[in-house]
């Protein structure tokens, strides 16, 4: 077998490995709705439970640059992964163990960690094997593929909290991050091109060197981005698992059965809307998409207040499947896009990360003690409404956003004329 040939076969071997760890690394540890009606089960007051959401969320916000620079810098992004998931089977068994406010926190703090590792890690391993003219097309696989193993998750989650109890749930914790590691050793260090998972568009021979860091700021399109995601991510961070609890403290839902439902159902919208962003991105270009994705919110939020029935989980959580659904392809994709040359990419998700994180750990904080002084319905509509700013701010620079997304075309078509997108379908 030729070198080219076993090289065919190391990417093809990790491309298939990272839609596997992706569908094993879903969230399925207890965050979300489970988390939540478990914790009211015991006891807890939605006010309680949004402070000890949002230390492990001011953890994350710590922890979230440092793990993108990290990863841009590190060869050994696979090992960043096994320690994800390390922390991940950490917080499941914490919350397994015991219910008391500091244990409780602890695995808040151990998944916050394993959520900023893994990030950036999977993002640098995925465009070090496909490079960035495949990596629109693996993004979006890997998105669909991730959702999937959060429907699975779920299902399997609902029918153990129904026969046997919640505290089984977080069990699955434990399986998941097994089989993650598993994944993670599947993919061939030989298939991943270090300067190619940072972002750098050529050979060091041919002069292409890491830019300073002081890039992020200078790219105005990047600050934007960053700024509507946080807006939305403050709105959108609390509204699941506040839903859950609307609807199970009405008695209008079996608890295990509910929770298992609203992630379901979203996550199933989210699988289609993955592999859908793909092609909208190219027909479309990542604005567009962004503006649908802020649009959603608004929308979700008033469902949500009139709607806190069983059945209403369908048209609240079909609008958070299409909205995050596509925004967690495009989001990724955008910020590679824009930081593409400089050797930055990892650190600039991590960036964005960092300040959309900031919205998405005051939303259990604020949404939780509005839904305790106001009620579920006008905070439903509060925290909707809050992506309508990040509609206006995206119309209001869109000129910017689009120029910015010809930069990268331009030098693709410069590196290799079969670039198989045009700059404005790019914008």
């Amino acid at each position: 077998m030729s070198q080219p040939d076993a090289v065919s076969v190391e990417t093809r071997r990790a491309r298939k490995a990272l839609l596997a760890l992706n569908f094993f690394s879903a969230d399925q540890t207890g965050i979300g709705p489970f988390f939540g009606v478990f914790l009211a089960q015991s006891g807890w007051r939605t006010g309680l439970l949004g402070t000890v959401m949002t230390i492990g969320g001011l953890v994350g916000l710590i922890m979230t640059a440092p793990a993108g620079a990290l990863a841009d810098r590190t060869t050994h992004k696979r090992t960043f992964v096994i320690l994800s998931s390390t922390f991940t089977i950490a917080a499941s068994l914490l919350i397994w163990w015991s219910q008391s406010f500091w244990v409780v926190a602890g695995s808040q703090v151990a998944g916050a960690i394993a959520g900023s590792i893994i990030g950036p890690a999977m993002l640098g391993i995925t465009l070090g094997v496909v490079r960035q003219e495949g990596f629109n097309a693996q993004n979006g696989r890997n998105q669909a593929y991730n959702h999937a193993g959060n429907v699975v998750g779920a299902a399997i989650c609902g029918l153990l909290g129904w026969k046997f109890g919640f505290g089984v749930v977080f069990l699955m914790g434990v399986v998941l991050g097994t089989l993650s590691v598993l994944s993670t050793l599947a993919i061939p260090r030989a298939a991943i091109d270090d300067r190619a998972g940072r972002g750098l568009a050529g050979r060091a021979e041919d002069g292409d060197q890491v830019q300073g860091l002081q890039v992020l700021f200078e790219n105005k399109a990047l600050m934007v981005l960053a700024l509507c995601v946080a807006l939305f991510a403050l709105g959108n961070g609390a509204m699941l698992p506040l839903y859950g609890l609307a609807v199970v403290q009405a008695h209008k839902a079996d608890p295990a059965i509910f929770a298992a439902m609203v992630v379901i159902v979203a996550q199933t919208t989210m699988v289609a809307t993955s592999l859908i962003a793909m092609r909208l991105i190219e027909v479309r270009g990542y604005w567009t998409v962004m503006l649908i994705t802020f649009a959603c919110l608004p929308i979700r939020g008033v469902l949500a207040a009139l709607l806190i029935t069983s059945w209403g989980v369908f048209p609240v959580q079909i609008m958070d499947g299409v909205g995050a659904g596509l925004q967690g392809v495009a989001v990724s994709g955008l910020v590679t896009r824009l930081l593409y040359g400089t050797g930055r990419v990892n650190v600039g998700q991590g960036a964005v990360g960092t300040v959309a994180g900031i919205g998405g750990t005051l939303s259990p904080l604020l949404c939780g003690w509005l839904a305790q002084w106001f009620g579920y319905p006008v905070t439903f509509v509060l925290a909707g409404s809050l992506s309508l700013i990040s509609l206006v701010i995206w119309l209001a620079f869109a000129r910017t956003i689009k120029q910015a997304c010809e930069a990268p075309q331009r030098r693709d078509k410069s590196a290799s004329p079969a670039t198989p997108t045009t700059a404005a379908q790019q914008a």
